[in-house]
């Protein structure tokens, strides 16, 4: 994956991962393809995790039909989740750690059983999760080139800044995720809510989705990681001084606060 004909792929990550930590401005890079964007994520990743940063999970992005078609894209992207940027329910978070801040309320799945394959049975991933907790995901929402798009979307890790992860609690075998109600509030307000099947028509299709996009790739889901599955709504912006709560039925709140 490292190679990838990219030229030089070494450089672009280095400005890629140099964008996430100073802002910089990286050269154009709309006219990769999108399995040299990966490239370039999995070179950022690697350096990230040189400097004592973790593996910790996978997100799974572009979920929406109209976000594919507006990027281009057939299918979603997935991206890596990094400790120590995985933080629990409650913290305070320092917003100029953020480029133009932005939240979606996810389910964060706790995966209990290594998992690989393609087209693999609803039942069989389901019996892989563990457990579920409300999450928040926090995005750079800031595109550094000419325009948006899809190669930068995938070489800056979707985008990804961090998540904030609530109590996690078993998926009791009663629970349908995919009528479960998720909602994004904003200092006590709501501003934006679905459900579980608003993403690409159910939990366990994107979690299906990111199994055989592992697989196809020469890896596979494995137990204890975390995946955020994508989210029904759209990003949310956020303020300094913003209290920002997931609120999902069946599996309680998170929280977190953005100051300076």
């Amino acid at each position: 994956m490292a190679g990838a004909g990219v030229e030089p792929v070494a450089r672009r990550a280095e400005v890629l991962d140099r964008l996430r930590t100073e802002r910089a401005s990286p050269a154009p890079i709309d006219s990769l393809s999108l399995q040299e964007a990966y490239a370039i994520q999995y070179e950022a990743i690697q350096h990230r995790s040189a400097r004592g940063e973790q593996h910790t999970g996978w997100k799974v992005g572009c979920t929406s039909r109209a976000i594919q078609t507006a990027f281009g894209l057939a299918q979603p992207i997935r991206g890596h989740l990094m400790a120590p940027h995985v933080h629990v329910s409650g913290a305070t978070l320092n917003i100029d750690d953020y480029v133009d801040c932005a939240v979606e309320p996810e389910f964060a799945l706790l995966i209990g059983t290594s998992v690989s394959g393609v087209g693999l049975d609803p039942h069989r991933l389901r019996a892989a999760i563990d457990g579920v907790a409300p999450a928040i995901e926090i995005h750079n929402h800031h595109f550094f080139g000419d325009r948006p798009s899809s190669q930068e979307l995938i070489a800056s890790n979707g985008l990804h800044a961090g998540v904030v992860v609530g109590k996690v609690q078993p998926l009791a075998d009663d629970i349908d995720l995919d009528l479960e109600g998720i909602g994004c509030f904003v200092n006590g307000v709501l501003v934006a809510s679905g459900i579980g099947a608003e993403i690409m028509g159910g939990v366990l299709r994107s979690v299906g989705w990111l199994v055989g996009d592992l697989t196809l790739n020469g890896l596979q889901l494995e137990a204890g990681e975390w995946v955020i599955p994508g989210s029904p709504v759209d990003l949310v912006p956020i303020r300094e001084g913003d209290t920002v709560e997931t609120k999902v039925t069946s599996f309680g709140t998170c929280r977190a606060r953005f100051a300076r």
